[in-house]
This record gives structure tokens, sequence and C-alpha cells, in this order.
């Protein structure tokens, strides 16, 4: 009788993951520019997917890892951000940042929607926050170093903040448009995933905004204080039961947490309560959907039967993304290790797949994604290293314009002086 394999080690199993789900952004990317797609199919590649901008940004710190971690050469990695600021540097900018989505190929932008065919403060702040990593790692003094450097910069440079805080207003606003203006009126207010917008926008030193948008723009937002229970577990900010679980990743891929505090929160502690609702949330299941436990856990915005969703306690409908707790090791590592050996395990012949896990599944629909998008590999990427090594979380808080602006917003971390 043939001996059963033996289950991948705790680190064995984290490497698999992030290894399988980086060729999303290696053999994933578009083919001309290596940005990063918005999404790809899991079995076959379809045409014409757009290149999204802060997945791009989190495909450039996916990048970093690959090439901290042996799995491509230095010299592979340099090319390849090479193709992907080449295409940038083309790109349509609105008063230097970009769209959502943009033409891999002519860096044309691509339409998110009739109205939003313009600047993205958000997806741009993504985009940068991965860039200025990248321009953090690569310091070496070569020539192709230097000039990776000093292409980044220039883009950097560039980013007119101040342009997206309308007259008479604090808060940045999401979307600009050259044909519809600030036709959308969507203030940046928190709680929510743009806490890095604020720190990149209050730290530009060519066109920085004002830290007043930060105090009296993002901190006056509806769902900013919170200070409520949930689950037995008090939240200091954001929405009822703490909102779609992407809010404690996307800006803290680059952002450290740990002992990160100012004026309204302790953000370690904002986070690991949000992912502490979260899960006891769907241990308890109150809704009684099917799979729902202390191994299947994460509710996140993602792919759902009829469309994309922000999934949340307060609006379940029974769809599980596994990046929403694999995201989270750094918050509450075994809660997401148990959960990662269930999705590669018992249900592994459903979610895994070319570039790991799928977007997100429902046992009780019996429904599974047939989709990888960027904005949930890439931060499950650099969420788990940051567990691993804390790499992109050193990175990025050495950043001297990260620093100035978390010191212009009045924040207190072991990173600043």
């Amino acid at each position: 009788m043939p001996r059963r394999a033996r289950p991948p080690g705790d680190e064995q199993l984290l490497e698999l993951v992030q290894r399988q789900s980086f060729g999303y952004f290696r053999e994933g990317a578009h083919r001309t520019s290596a940005l990063a797609l918005d999404r790809c199919a899991r079995d076959a590649d379809v045409p014409g997917v757009p290149v999204a901008i802060g997945g791009s940004g989190f495909g450039a710190l996916a990048l970093i890892i690959a090439c901290e971690r042996g799995w491509i050469a230095r010299t592979e990695a340099l090319t390849r951000f090479g193709r992907m600021l080449e295409c940038l540097e083309q790109a349509t900018r609105y008063h230097g940042l970009y769209p959502h989505f943009i033409d891999g190929d002519t860096g044309a932008t691509v339409p998110f929607s009739p109205q939003d065919d313009g600047a993205d403060v958000a997806e741009s702040a993504f985009l940068f926050q991965g860039l200025l990593c990248a321009r953090a790692y690569f310091d070496g003094a070569t020539l192709l170093e230097t000039r990776l450097r000093e292409r980044i910069t220039a883009l950097w440079l560039a980013a007119e903040w101040p342009w997206f805080i309308q007259g008479g207003h604090r808060a940045l606003t999401w979307h600009w448009s050259p044909n519809h203006g600030f036709a959308l009126n969507n203030e940046i207010r928190g709680w929510n995933e743009c806490l890095i917008a604020y720190v990149l926008a209050a730290g530009a030193p060519a066109y920085p905004v004002s830290p007043a948008a930060y105090h009296e723009g993002w901190a006056r937002g509806r769902d900013f204080i919170n200070g409520k229970e949930y689950e037995g577990i008090a939240l200091p900010l954001g929405p009822a039961w703490g909102g779609p679980l992407f809010f404690a990743h996307f800006s803290f891929c680059g952002l450290d947490p740990k002992g990160l505090a100012d004026t309204y929160a302790d953000y370690w502690q904002q986070n690991v309560a949000h992912t502490a609702i979260n899960y006891a949330y769907c241990v308890r299941n109150p809704r009684g959907y099917l799979g729902y436990g202390p191994a299947c856990w994460g509710l996140s915005a993602s792919d759902s039967m009829g469309g994309y969703a922000a999934h949340a306690p307060d609006n379940d409908l029974g769809v599980i993304t596994p990046a929403a707790a694999l995201s989270s090791f750094v918050y509450a590592p075994q809660q997401a290790l148990a959960a990662l050996r269930h999705f590669h395990g018992p249900l592994g012949p459903r979610l895994w797949g070319r570039y790991g896990f799928i977007e997100a599944f429902s046992e009780q629909h019996d429904w599974y994604a047939d989709a990888f998008v960027a904005i949930n590999q890439g931060p499950l990427i650099a969420m788990i290293e940051n567990y691993r090594s804390g790499l992109i979380w050193k990175l990025c808080m050495r950043i001297p314009e990260i620093r100035s602006g978390l010191t212009a917003l009045g924040f207190r971390s072991p990173h600043l002086p």
C-alpha cells in the first residue's frame, strides 16, 4: 500500500501559496507592459482585460518579494519594472494621477464607468505605495537600479494632490474627470482602505496637502469613529461590524500598523479588532450558511453570485473570500493558518488553481468563482510576507516621504524618531 504524502509544514505552505499567487503578476501580467491585469480567468487567458492601476501597485510589492525570496532573478525583476514604467510614463495622467484602468499597450484610459474616466486617487495611491517600495528596495549603485529610482521619483513628483481637494472643501476627492470634473463628488472620508492616500498626499515633496485634509476631511467621515462592540469586541473606527476586511489590508501592505497611532486610534488595535469581529461572526454564523466555521471565514469585497459585492457581516451573502483570511496572518495567525489548511486541503480541488486560490466561493450556493483578481492576489502575497519577515513594512516605513507624511499628520510609530 503506497504511503500517503505528508502534508506540507506551515512555512512550506506559506511559501507555496505566495509563490503560486505570484504567478498572477508574472505569467498572468499584461504581455507588453508587465502591469497587472484587473483579473485573470481560472483556466485560460481572456483578451481585452484592462490593466488595473491599484493592482499594479500591489504587483510591484509582489515583484519585490519574488526577488527577495529568489523566485526570480534581480535582473528579471528590474527588466519587468522597466517595462512597467515605460507604460506608466506614456499613460494618460490627470494632474499626475492615474485612472482606475488603462490599456496595457497604449497607456490610454479605459473608463471604469461613464463619469469615471479620469483620475482615481485611491488606485493611484496604491500604485505609488508599490513603486516607492520598489525605489527603496532597489538601492544598488548600478545604472539599472539608479535609473529605476529616478524614473519612479519623476512619476511621484508629478502627482498634484491638492488638485483633488475641491474648492471650499477639506477632503481629497476620489475621482476627477477632464470631461465631468468632480461630478461623482465622492470625497475620501474615513474609515476605509484609503489611509495611505492621505499619508502620501501629506508627505509629497512637490505638491503636498495640508494636514487639515486629514483631520477635517478624512477624520470627519460618517463612518470614522465607532467605539461600539460587535461579537463582544470593541471596534475603535469604521462602519458597523467593521466593513469588508480589505480595510485592514490595502493601506497596511506598506504601513506597519504595529505601534502606529494618532489622536484617533491605535491602528494595530483597530485592525486586530476588525479581524477578530469578522472571524467571530463567521464562526457564530447567524444565518446558518453551509461551510462557515473556525477554518472557513473571511468576508471582504470580491466576486459574488450576482456580481461584485462588498461582503461583510452586515452584508453577508454566504460568500467567503480566501484572501480576506489569508491577508490577515499578521492579525490572527492561528485562525488564518486554520483557514489556509482548510482552503488548500479539503476545499483544494475546488479553490486551488494556476494562480493560487480563486477569488471567492460559496458552499451554500455551490458557487465557485472562475477568476483571480489583482487587488486580492497582491495584498495576500504582501501581507503574508509581512507576517513572515516584515519585508514590505520595513521598506515602506523607511521611505522619507512616508515618514514625512506620518509626522505631518501627527502619527506615532516605532519607525519614527
